[in-house]
């Protein structure tokens, strides 16, 4: 292809034309109207009022790279994201998304003269704004719009109660309702917090304490205001009050426990659970809502984790929290789920492999222990032993158990097939507690099915009022305990099962053991208490979801235990050798049965003598194949099942335990708070059942407005997206005040409310 001649465009512009790059200008008229020069052509035009046509004009310019958008933005008057906002507008809707929309109000205000004059007339009268709306028809936002004072002074001539809107804050002020004697305070958006250099530079030569005081000045339109919604939750989960137990204090430091316990909360009500996470959140935003001047940042937030998890009291708080669980709320432990969760891992250092049911394969990874309430909430969680069967966790988790439950407590403990062990089952009966768990059939062995007489209807309500039916049968069966510390011993177990239609048009029998009585528990309770137990299920998805459950909080490591007991990998390889051995010999059997039936079946008119000799040759490598395979079998059984783990792998290591016993009781305290206020919607919000917990998330992120005043820190929230939603969060605000919860680390006591939504005036 031949090369294109290249020339320097001419870069004739009329006299009258405003030059935005070389070669390219814009001539405007005095009506508005314009046209757009680009060397030396009329490119294009708009007539006056033709907004959409001059805002064609800009993006056309930009995108022909005739100018740069800064370029093209100063011409038109207006920011470059503003060419960049027209350029998606167009690129959405064509010329006519680029029509600018119609200002001011879309329908006609019910504020007329009349109803003005009205509200002042009342006012007058000394009527509350509340009398004044209802009086008038009008919403007491429009009744506070009406009588609000012009340039922030109160009636009479006097300065505004409040603090007037500071010029450093933008000079902005927003209106909020007196308490007293009709006057009317003034709120500075966004104002500047507290000084705290002189705080932070004691707190630099360790002269400060453990942290700095929270302080909050009065001010409008705070971003993650509603975060403070979460705090009565929160100390309705202990978390704080078992920290401040359990590990005392921090060192000297701006940033006290407190402080740093609610800021990781508070991330993860954000969705950043991961101390990476405050890189995504403004620190100044959420150090408004703590108090302080900024919030604390990755760097901090990592060495306060590496602090605590220092002290080694992380498995001390998981019980403390759970203790406190318990105290607080005792008839969540009638029945605890327990469940195996295994962390996988992805990194580079050698951790051991498990099976992980979520990947379908062994993978490296971590074993926890989770127990959860009658609901699915998260109460306690422990490391487990690498490799270790839920049976073995469970063992080890009783004496913890009975702590938490209290002396002479019967609490039910449900699990699933994982932990069958019929001496687990002793040991459970013994330690006072009852179980309820699927039955396993035995290896070989079919469970035997019950006739059709003996199933009848049953049905069983749940805690959301909606009614069941099972098709039930109940027996006893005699479970003996042939393996372990209870070996003999013959346990006595009730066995409800449910038939349910299976493949094939078959029905399925499904059984399940447990201790209580049917005077205690019903069939049809059982059933649905045992199909209950996905709720720690759905927590595990939930959790990894929304709180980085599996995430890795430390990079930190340790050494394994080198006297570990591990599989010997050896011990597979002689099984290999055993089950070749036994191929070899069952082919050597049949190729010496073929020729003997050879030989004694010879073609006719032949004759054939079998002589010791020629059985002999048979025999010879069949003999053989059974030297192989007996030697092949003592050396499997000369070999050890398990070794320590310094014979197989001593460059094993374990990820650090402490830190993430740490983070998984802040996230377990923010993911139960959480579900204390989506659970405290019922009855406020028609759609709970379904957007409850989206109506949390979104109140969490809401604006508002935070005024301390004496002993009370008053929070006024922004309203929500839509009505419904702004009515429930009011319902809600006022259950939280009841509670006369205190801000931490301060006596001002929380007070809620919202404001009214603007579709209401």
């Amino acid at each position: 292809m031949a090369r294109m001649l290249t020339q320097v465009p001419l870069p004739l512009l009329p006299g009258d034309a405003a030059e935005i790059a070389p070669g390219v200008g814009v001539v405007t008229g005095p009506d508005g109207s314009g046209v757009m020069w680009v060397h030396g052509l009329a490119t294009f035009a708009w007539d006056a009022g033709d907004e959409a046509g001059r805002r064609l004009a800009a993006v056309q310019l930009w995108k022909l790279k005739a100018a740069t958008q800064a370029q093209v933005a100063e011409a038109f008057g207006v920011i470059p994201v503003s060419v960049w906002r027209w350029d998606r507008a167009l690129a959405a809707g064509g010329v006519a998304g680029l029509v600018p929309d119609r200002k001011g109000p879309r329908r006609a205000s019910k504020l007329t003269p009349g109803v003005v004059a009205r509200i002042r007339e009342l006012d007058g009268q000394g009527l509350g704004k509340a009398g004044i709306a209802a009086a008038a028809g009008v919403s007491e936002s429009s009744v506070r719009n009406v009588l609000r004072p012009a340039g922030g002074s109160v009636p009479g001539g006097g300065a505004a109660a409040g603090p007037a809107a500071d010029p450093a804050a933008g000079g902005q002020a927003a209106a909020v309702p007196g308490t007293a004697g009709g006057q009317r305070d003034t709120l500075p958006v966004l104002p500047d917090p507290v000084a705290r250099d002189g705080e932070r530079t004691l707190a630099w030569f360790g002269l400060l304490g453990e942290g700095a005081a929270p302080a909050f000045t009065p001010g409008a339109r705070y971003p993650l205001a509603g975060l403070l919604l979460a705090l009565p939750a929160l100390a309705d989960t202990g978390l704080l009050a078992c920290a401040r137990t359990v590990y005392g204090r921090l060192r000297n430091g701006f940033y006290g426990l407190e402080v740093m316990l609610v800021l990781l909360v508070f991330l993860a009500l954000l969705r950043e659970p991961r101390a990476e996470g405050a890189t995504r959140v403004s620190p100044a935003a959420l150090g408004r809502v703590l108090g302080l001047d900024r919030a604390p940042e990755v760097k901090t937030i990592r060495r306060k984790l590496g602090e605590l998890a220092g002290a080694g009291k992380a498995a001390d708080l998981q019980m403390a929290i759970a203790r406190h669980h318990a105290a607080a709320r005792p008839d969540t432990l009638g029945l605890l789920y327990i469940d195996g969760h295994t962390r996988a891992y992805f990194g580079s250092r050698e951790v051991q492999k498990m099976h992980a049911a979520r990947l379908k394969f062994p993978a490296p990874g971590t074993e926890e222990t989770w127990v959860t309430g009658a609901a699915g909430d998260p109460l306690l969680v422990v490391m487990a032993e690498p490799s270790s069967s839920l049976a073995a966790q469970i063992r080890g988790l009783l004496p913890a158990l009975r702590q938490i439950a209290g002396e002479g407590r019967k609490v039910t403990l449900c699990f699933d097939r994982g932990g069958w062990s019929p001496d687990l089952f002793a040991a459970i009966i013994d330690a006072g507690f009852d179980l309820l768990t699927y039955r396993k059939a035995e290896a070989g062995r079919d469970i035997p099915a019950l006739p059709a007489s003996a199933f009848a209807t049953a049905g069983w309500t749940g805690e959301d009022g909606r009614a069941r039916k099972y098709d039930l049968a109940e027996s006893a069966v005699q479970l003996p305990v042939s393996t372990g510390e209870h070996k003999g011993r013959v346990l006595s177990l009730r066995q409800v099962t449910r038939r349910e239609p299976g493949r094939g048009g078959t029905d399925r029998q499904v059984h399940i053991l447990t201790t209580r009585g049917a005077g205690d528990l019903p069939a049809a309770g059982v059933i649905y208490r045992m199909a209950s137990r996905w709720r720690e299920e759905n927590y595990f998805r939930y959790a990894r979801a929304h709180f980085a459950l599996d995430a890795l909080d430390s990079y930190a490591v340790t050494p394994d235990d080198p006297e570990r007991l591990v599989p010997n990998p050896a011990k597979k390889t002689a099984a290999a050798t055993v089950k070749t051995a036994k191929k070899a010999l069952t082919g050597a059997e049949a190729a010496r049965q073929g020729k003997l039936a050879a030989l004694r079946s010879p073609a006719p008119g032949q004759a054939v003598i079998i002589t010791n000799t020629m059985l002999a040759r048979l025999d010879a490598p069949v003999t053989a194949a059974r030297r192989e395979l007996a030697a092949a079998q003592a050396a499997a059984k000369a070999l050890p099942a398990k070794i320590p783990l310094s014979e197989h792998n001593p460059d094993l290591v374990r990820l650090d335990t402490e830190t993430k016993l740490i983070t998984h009781a802040i996230r377990m305290a923010a993911c139960n708070a959480e579900i204390i206020l989506a659970r405290a919607l019922h009855g406020h919000y028609a759609r709970a059942g379904d957007e409850a917990y989206a109506l949390i998330r979104e109140a969490f992120t809401a604006s508002g407005d935070i005024t301390p005043e004496g002993q009370i820190l008053h929070l006024r929230l922004d309203p929500l997206s839509a009505p419904r939603r702004t009515s429930a969060l009011a319902a809600l605000c006022q259950q939280l005040n009841t509670t006369r919860t205190r801000y931490p680390g301060t006596r001002l006591t929380l007070h809620y409310e919202v404001k009214e939504h603007q579709s209401t005036t």
